[in-house]
């Protein structure tokens, strides 16, 4: 569990309900009804472009050359002390600040065609055809990230996690569906702006009540930094709630977020930041953290909200 704890920190740096249901065992069906569903993001558009442009970002740096800096990522670890809150936090009328990370969809990697995708070694041990491939140079801020992506993929899961990593839509559809069962229809959950986001950090009113998502099991996916979209997805047996709740910025922006609370911290490394963030020790309380926009929570078409 303390392991599980640390990955959590990597998933909010690496990282709109839609409520169409879908066939967990139908994927190439599936394709061509997301390209009509109404979302903000595009997270879930397959480009048709057979070359793949390294022009555009990775998830979390870009690729123009410029890498995170030392002091840049000291400005992250600022930020994850507004990423982390408890279960009692969310009630209706509260206040927090959170942070939310502003990304455009159009300059962030799109998911390629299967065939593509299965046709592009995905592996650290060809990381250097890789690199050749994309035309990136060894030492370049772009060889890391892909490097530090295949080796995240490659590692073992934790005890009582399945996991797996997605390099197109099919794949990640195909692999969700093996989790929950091929028979089960399955819905996505999302973090969606209801408006033009313009400040990534600011307050937030807790508009409405907040409502449980009834799911036993679910599976939450990650983006990873890639020349192409990549996601990192996980399912994992522990004590969770996942809850959806409506916020209303100081600006009058307005957000839909799904929200996990991990209820049972007692094996959680004491290091951990979200204990520094909260001020507050393993095991006695829950640590909460929204979604970044990025990211989606595969659940069963049949969970309720309670």
């Amino acid at each position: 569990m303390a392991a599980s704890s640390g990955i959590i920190i990597l998933h909010l740096f690496l990282i709109s309900v839609i409520c169409q249901c879908f066939h967990a065992s139908s994927s190439r069906t599936i394709i061509s009804e997301l390209q009509i569903l109404p979302t903000n993001n595009n997270i879930l558009t397959t480009t048709s472009d057979k070359s793949i442009n390294t022009k555009k970002e990775f998830h979390g740096m870009s690729l123009n050359g410029h890498s995170s800096s030392s002091s840049n990522m000291d400005h992250q670890m600022d930020l994850a002390m507004n990423l982390f809150f408890t279960i009692n936090d969310l009630k209706p009328g509260n206040n927090m600040s959170v942070y939310f990370s502003i990304k455009n969809p159009l300059n962030s990697p799109h998911f390629i065609p299967k065939e593509e995708a299965d046709s592009i070694p995905f592996s650290s041990a060809q990381l250097p055809y890789l690199l050749n491939y994309f035309s990136f140079s060894e030492e370049s801020p772009q060889a890391k990230a892909m490097g530090e992506t295949l080796k995240h993929c490659e590692s073992k899961p934790l005890e009582g996690e399945t996991k797996f990593c997605a390099t197109s839509l099919e794949s990640m559809l195909d692999s969700a569906g093996a989790v929950f069962g091929s028979n089960t229809r399955l819905k996505v959950l999302t973090t969606n702006h209801l408006t033009k986001p313009r400040v990534e950090l600011q307050n937030y009113t807790i508009s409405g009540r907040v409502k449980e998502v009834s799911a036993r099991k679910i599976v939450a996916c990650h983006s990873l930094p890639y020349p192409y979209a990549v996601f990192y997805c996980h399912s994992q047996e522990s004590d969770h709630k996942l809850l959806k709740v409506l916020l209303v910025g100081d600006d009058g922006g307005r957000v839909e977020a799904p929200a996990m609370c991990h209820m049972n911290t007692s094996q959680w490394d004491p290091s951990h930041l979200a204990f520094r963030a909260l001020k507050t020790k393993p095991g006695e309380s829950s640590v909460c953290h929204f979604f970044p926009a990025d990211n989606l929570i595969w659940v069963p078409s049949s969970s309720a909200l309670k």
